[in-house]
């Protein structure tokens, strides 16, 4: 198997097990010791180098007003140490976020985003 296979596979059980299942303690067999966020102005985390809990910890609190989130995989392109994951996700608005209480409402949206591995193991994540 290839490296860039690989970390395709590393990334897809990732996403279902950390962000899709909400198990945040999964994270321990998928992020690096430090992982940055880079680019993405409307996540509080922007710009910042999280050790692992700085992490778990923003995955529970941005998973609070949405538990039932779930991203849709629609591509992933790997080339060297990164991989371009193309997603749909979708959540019911059940919790409040500053300025914004719940809605109820179901939201859709669409993206992709860029992740750096080292170590087999993610340590960047780009929109």
């Amino acid at each position: 198997m290839t490296q860039t296979t690989t970390n395709k596979e590393t990334l897809t059980r990732f996403i279902e097990d950390v962000w899709n299942t909400g198990d945040v303690e999964a994270s321990d067999r998928y992020i690096a010791p430090t992982y940055t966020l880079y680019h993405d102005p409307g996540d509080p985390w922007n710009q910042q180098a999280l050790e692992l809990q700085g992490y778990k910890e923003r995955v529970r609190l941005s998973r609070q007003p949405f538990p039932d989130q779930r991203f849709s995989i629609q591509a992933l392109v790997a080339e060297g140490n990164l991989v371009v994951m193309t997603w749909l996700w979708s959540a019911t608005h059940s919790g409040d976020i500053p300025g914004f209480p719940a809605t109820g409402n179901s939201i859709t949206m669409s993206g992709a985003t860029v992740y750096y591995f080292e170590n087999d193991r993610l340590s960047r994540g780009r929109p």
